[in-house]
């Protein structure tokens, strides 16, 4: 038999797709079929739809999001002509929530567009259950005031919110959600679940089944899967040195020449494959510490509130303790490898059969579990348990302060510790000015340099309410660069279509992550510099 390596290509394709898939076809590689049924199914509320909200509802209505609707009670101007590609000069007097939904609603006619004439700061003070209708708000170009009491209300109605701003050469995101789960977090790197050194019954029946020193037909020990050959060297180790496998650096390279003094000739890309992949087994057995702490969480205590997530959580924490011998389910998948096909073939069988005994054990604890808090067993269906297994070893959690917190009582070590760094200096120095220039704002009713003359005195004005902030804030002593200072006023509060085209972008895949619940949002406060070209976060 000829060696094979298995590969991606060989999946079979749909022999059609229907007419969604063909148009969302690039995105559904990234997110699949269930993350794009999840935007289909949103209802995104845009407030002040400027260039940078425009931006960003553009890229979710091309991404196919479910319903969008605007909500801007201003009229198109002149000046908007020159930073919003959604309005021309035929909008020019007309309401610009009615002139961008229009020219949305032209990219993708099976977005359901609507908008609404109001200015969002009164419907956020006169009506706030309005908000609880939509998944997610885009709130843009928002004052501190005006974000803090629309996060009250979201966080209130459970809908996630997304504070974006574009401020001359600088930019902020802003997410703020109690609690975000995610199962299928798509980490850029991880390790392949092979338990090459914790065999389950089963694999290790099967690696007992193939000998190493096997010669005959020739070709036999170049068809070996390195998965077999590193299972048994694993064994092997650990004979010999009272159970342990290797794990100082010296250890680690006599491993690898263990498994290199098993090749009979220099051409075996399996035993080649078997040293690449040596580092498998050095592994930690186990969970890891993030996961622990997720199953040691007080949510993780299932009741008649849980949800499905948290039931899941608490059904894992009972697995691993039980079948799971002190593992998460198994993922059930192998990859590529120079192999026989027979061998492959009956490897493949056994990872899929023992994912298979995993997931029916977690389904069945999380049926007992729900039964147990009075809940449908049958409430949280199969593959999204399933989805839950094969992801359990990447489950992700995040939890974000409330923005008022964050604004009245923010971490002073971290304040001081970002001015003092040079690296990060200007992002802390930019989220004090965007802070103080709404101060501004609110005690002279114009922000720093927005109209001409008088630039001098609110570049003065600017730099005492900077300094009472940082003193409010707990930085006494602490000061801005006078540079700093003097761009802000020289903004003018002004929305650059570039950096909107960008924060705007930003901010929009950051939505796609909270709808579909793929992907790891941003933690933090995003900050973009355009003077130094910087893109930084702050944890506050």
């Amino acid at each position: 038999m000829q060696p094979i390596k298995r590969s991606r290509k060989h999946v079979e394709e749909e022999p059609t797709m229907a007419e969604p898939k063909i148009k969302y076809d690039r995105q559904l590689r990234i997110w699949g079929e269930v993350g794009q049924a999840a935007l289909e199914e949103a209802s995104i509320c845009l407030l002040n739809c400027g260039p940078t909200g425009s931006e960003a509802l553009k890229n979710l209505v091309l991404g196919g999001v479910g319903c969008i609707t605007i909500v801007d009670g201003s009229t198109v101007q002149i000046g908007d002509l020159g930073n919003n590609f959604m309005v021309d000069a035929k909008s020019v007097g007309q309401s610009k929530a009615k002139s961008v939904c229009a020219f949305l609603q032209e990219l993708n006619d099976s977005v359901n567009a609507r908008f609404i004439e109001e200015n969002p700061d009164t419907l956020i003070t006169t009506n706030p259950s309005f908000f609880s209708q939509f998944t997610l708000v885009i709130a843009t170009q928002l004052v501190e005031d005006s974000m803090v009491k629309l996060d009250r209300i979201c966080r209130e109605a459970n809908v996630k919110l997304v504070l974006v701003r574009s401020y001359g050469l600088a930019g902020f995101v802003r997410i703020s959600v109690k609690e975000h789960p995610i199962i299928d977090s798509k980490p850029d790197h991880f390790l392949d679940d092979l338990r090459l050194n914790n065999p389950w019954p089963e694999l290790k029946s099967f690696v007992e089944t193939i000998d190493l020193n096997v010669s005959e037909p020739p070709a036999a020990h170049k068809h070996i899967p390195y998965v077999v050959i590193l299972v048994k060297m694993a064994e092997e180790w650990a004979l010999s040195h009272s159970g342990n496998l290797p794990s100082t650096r010296e250890e680690k390279k006599e491993f690898k020449d263990l498994v290199k003094s098993k090749m009979i000739s220099t051409d075996e890309d399996n035993y080649k494959e078997a040293i690449e992949a040596a580092f498998k087994v050095f592994a930690p057995r186990g969970i890891s510490s993030e996961v622990q702490k997720l199953i040691n969480d007080s949510c993780a205590e299932a009741n008649s509130n849980s949800s499905a997530f948290w039931v899941m959580v608490a059904a894992l924490k009972e697995f691993v303790l039980n079948e799971g011998d002190g593992e998460a389910p198994l993922e059930g998948s192998i990859p590529d490898m120079t192999s026989s096909t027979e061998h492959y073939i009956n490897l493949q069988k056994i990872y899929l059969a023992k994912a298979e005994a995993d997931f029916l054990a977690m389904e069945e604890r999380v049926k007992n579990i729900l039964k147990k808090i009075g809940r449908d067993p049958n409430s949280i269906s199969k593959p999204t348990i399933k989805s839950f297994c094969k992801n359990a070893r990447k489950l992700k959690l995040c939890r974000y302060r409330m923005v008022e917190d964050e604004f009245s009582n923010p971490s002073v070590t971290e304040i001081q510790k970002y001015l003092a760094d040079e690296d990060y200096s200007g992002a802390m120095g930019f989220y004090i000015l965007l802070r103080a220039a709404d101060r501004f704002a609110a005690n002279y009713n114009k922000f720093p340099g927005q109209f001409d003359g008088g630039m001098d005195e609110d570049i003065s004005r600017l730099k005492t309410t900077a300094l009472s902030l940082l003193t409010d804030l707990g930085c006494n002593g602490a000061v801005l660069p006078d540079d700093l200072i003097n761009e802000m006023c020289r903004f003018g509060a002004s929305e650059i279509h570039v950096v909107s085209a960008f924060v705007g972008g930003i901010a929009s895949q950051e939505v796609i992550k909270l709808v579909t619940k793929q992907f790891v949002p941003m933690l933090g406060t995003y900050i973009f510099n355009g003077i130094d070209h910087k893109s930084q976060l702050l944890k506050l």
